[in-house]
């Protein structure tokens, strides 16, 4: 019996998940995509996701693998256009699978990923087509201050103190090559990308940001955050509505 090894490319709006992994009392993005594919391509299918998002979390890009056995001695063999139809038909509104396609049998959507970016979005007004997918903030913060904070966290690599405690990760370590606020028209946005993140990174950073950006504490505050490697000392987590896995790159 031989086996395919596919990837695909999905996007989800996580607001009624509790994330991307497998979870024995809630509903998760991998426990839905899980069942699709079973039922579409009549054997078990299990997922592997290029990450793990939390609850609430959304992404507009993410990667996961699965392993197809043919059902003879001959090759793997797949009708794409024909399974993505039936898979997007069979799978709620808020998940959308938008390609599959044939990979080598070693290719992990997680392991073989080189970088993965983020976006935290905030409005400061009202409104109802937000609700759930920015978070409101009554305050604007200083984004000058927030970015000079930004530029800081940069320099380092060690991020214990904006880490999620008992990950049970073999290292803290990630490489940030981008870190900066954006104006828009109707709020701000943080982008985030390195080559790994942790558990609750995101939203710890943006947490210690806004403290910067309200001037509870000076920019400067930052590198004593990061040295102290101790979560006690950053910021709180924002609301994961806002948060957005935008880009995965191999």
């Amino acid at each position: 019996m031989n086996t395919q090894r596919y990837f695909i490319e999905l996007c989800y709006d996580g607001t009624h998940y509790h994330g991307w992994q497998l979870q024995p009392n809630a509903v998760s993005i991998q426990e839905v995509l899980n069942k699709a594919f079973s039922t579409i391509l009549r054997q078990p299918i299990y997922t592997t996701g290029c990450g793990r998002t939390d609850a609430g979390v959304h992404a507009t890009q993410f990667f996961a693998h699965f392993d197809l056995k043919s059902m003879d001695d001959g090759p793997c063999t797949m009708d794409y256009a024909k399974v993505l139809r039936s898979i997007n038909y069979l799978l709620p509104t808020d998940i959308a699978i938008k390609q599959i396609f044939p990979v080598v049998a070693d290719a992990n959507a997680r392991f073989d990923a080189t970088l993965r970016s983020y976006e935290y979005h905030i409005h400061f007004h009202k409104d109802p087509f937000k609700a759930g997918y920015s978070w409101l903030l009554r305050d604007r913060p200083d984004i000058g201050l927030m970015n000079e904070a930004a530029d800081i966290i940069k320099e380092y690599t060690d991020f214990s103190c904006f880490s999620k405690s008992n990950t049970q990760v073999k290292t803290n370590n990630c490489k940030i090559t981008r870190a900066e606020w954006v104006e828009t028209k109707n709020g701000i946005i943080f982008h985030i990308s390195a080559d790994r993140f942790l558990r609750n990174m995101v939203r710890a950073i943006v947490g210690t940001l806004i403290m910067v950006g309200r001037k509870d504490i000076e920019p400067i505050a930052v590198r004593n955050i990061i040295d102290s490697k101790s979560r006690s000392n950053a910021g709180t987590s924002v609301p994961a509505c806002g948060l957005y896995l935008t880009e995965v790159k191999y």
